[in-house]
């Protein structure tokens, strides 16, 4: 019965996230560019209720090692994206890649960067360019928006 707390609890959390999504303000369909802003948040919750419901009913229950140092770690670095993201988030989503890659084992000076540098930019062009979402102003987007 455990092996069900957590997806349940996910499902839980997702549905009030949900809930919270429907609650932003909606764009008039003259000035829309591209999705509403609750889509995206209220596609991915959809997906990821949907994966915890696959876990539910597929996933077998197996014994589990206890929880490794780098995992504290990588939890630790949200704290540290969270602070760097107040000066710039794409600077934000940099510092924790290429940390989180280092702290997972990366030691490549090639590697660390390229995830440093070509993972918020994906992330940067693909909400901005396709999604046409804007993101808010900071260090390095203020050199994009202008």
């Amino acid at each position: 019965m455990i092996r069900y707390a957590v997806p349940s609890g996910i499902i839980v959390f997702c549905l009030v996230a949900f809930w919270f999504s429907t609650q932003f303000d909606r764009v008039p369909p003259i000035l829309l560019r591209g999705m509403q802003p609750a889509d995206f948040p209220q596609m991915v919750l959809l997906l990821i209720m949907a994966l915890s419901v696959l876990v539910m009913i597929f996933d077998q229950p197996i014994e589990h090692e206890p929880v490794a140092p780098n995992v504290w770690t990588s939890m630790g670095l949200f704290v540290v994206f969270a602070l760097v993201a107040q000066v710039d988030l794409f600077l934000g989503l940099g510092v924790f890649a290429v940390a989180l890659a280092w702290a997972w084992g990366e030691r490549r000076l090639w590697g660390l960067g390229l995830v440093s540098l070509v993972s918020p930019l994906l992330i940067f062009l693909l909400f901005d360019q396709v999604f046409k979402i804007r993101f808010p102003r900071g260090l390095l987007t203020n050199l994009w928006y202008g």
